[in-house]
């Protein structure tokens, strides 16, 4: 797969995502956020939350779940970026780490992908 493909690809999932967190009642608040950290893949709130998500797109869980790949480094990573957002965007909202696992079979021509959101995930 070339680098633009997978680009697309991860662009579908996120927009899954956002479109299923506004669905529970989300405001996204940025999307592929970036800083000298890294990238926070989506940044959603609701009335208690400020979720910094990071979406994971997967044609199965086959090898584990698509949050099983989250792991220590990149927690780390998304941890700092988010710890930056905060300090240039002020909020009376509890900040939360979340993970959307989207399963797609198909790719981007899945027409009903999977959805499993991981609130307080790490």
């Amino acid at each position: 797969m070339s680098g633009r493909e997978s680009r697309l690809r991860g662009q579908w999932g996120e927009d899954r995502a956002a479109e299923y967190l506004r669905h529970k009642g989300f405001s996204i608040k940025a999307a592929n956020w970036r800083c000298r950290f890294g990238e926070i893949d989506l940044i959603a709130e609701d009335s208690e939350y400020l979720c910094f998500v990071e979406v994971k797109l997967r044609k199965s869980a086959a090898y584990g779940t698509a949050a099983s790949f989250v792991d220590w480094r990149k927690q780390e990573k998304l941890r700092a970026a988010a710890m930056l957002y905060l300090s240039r965007n002020l909020t009376g909202l509890q900040p939360r780490f979340d993970v959307v696992e989207i399963y797609a079979p198909q790719g981007t021509e899945t027409k009903k992908p999977e959805i499993r959101h991981w609130e307080n995930a790490f």
